[in-house]
């Protein structure tokens, strides 16, 4: 019991700092937060729709099929294009008033979970390298262990993708229009630039 103890510990360490990381799911959970304060935790339950099959896929032993160049050349491009789009979106809707119930910030977080999750190399990647170690290891602790470990992990992106959207839905009323546009007008740009070096890297190497 200790064990299994000390390894979530682990696990959840290890999590929130990846939860944490900037990236383009952070940038999409403060603009769909911007009207919708749950919109973190239901793009938290479209992550895991990608996420608990993943880590399946992975400890059955087939994350070479999911883990080839090819593959990931292929996400990555799917992903640098959708993060493009959210981007072009977001800067359209900018220009009409914040309070407006726009096209963007109205759309289902939980679908962008999902697509974001599932066209992020860089997601994949991490399971395939800190993820599978963390999963293999849980497997070996048990049953118990191994469904303890995705509902830590989970956690941690769902307390974090919340805490971000609930943050961005009071900045949205405490903050005036131009100001908040600001904020928003940096998340286009980050999507934009995280959507363009998702292209590039599946294209260059």
């Amino acid at each position: 019991m200790v064990e299994i103890i000390v390894f979530l510990g682990t696990v959840l360490i290890i999590s929130c700092s990846g939860a944490m990381a900037p990236g383009p799911v952070t940038a999409a959970a403060i603009t769909l937060g911007a009207r919708n304060k749950y919109a973190g935790v239901f793009f938290a339950l479209g992550h895991a729709l990608i996420e608990v099959p993943l880590i399946l896929i992975i400890v059955f032993g087939f994350e070479k099929i999911i883990g080839s160049e090819k593959v990931l050349d292929i996400i990555g491009f799917v992903g640098g294009l959708f993060l493009l789009w959210m981007a072009f979106g977001l800067y359209r809707d900018i220009k009409s008033p914040v309070n407006a119930n726009n096209k963007l910030c109205s759309s289902n977080p939980t679908f962008a979970g999902v697509i974001l999750s599932a066209t992020n190399p860089y997601f994949l990647l991490w399971w395939l390298t800190i993820g599978i170690k963390l999963a293999s290891s849980a497997r070996e602790l048990g049953v118990i262990a191994f469904i303890l470990f995705i509902l830590v992990h989970w956690l941690c992106d769902l307390v974090w993708l919340g805490l971000l959207s609930f943050a961005s839905f009071k900045g949205a009323k405490v903050m005036g229009d131009s100001t908040f546009k600001i904020i928003l007008g940096i998340c286009a740009i980050a999507l934009a630039g995280f959507g363009g070096y998702f292209i590039y890297d599946s294209i260059v190497k």
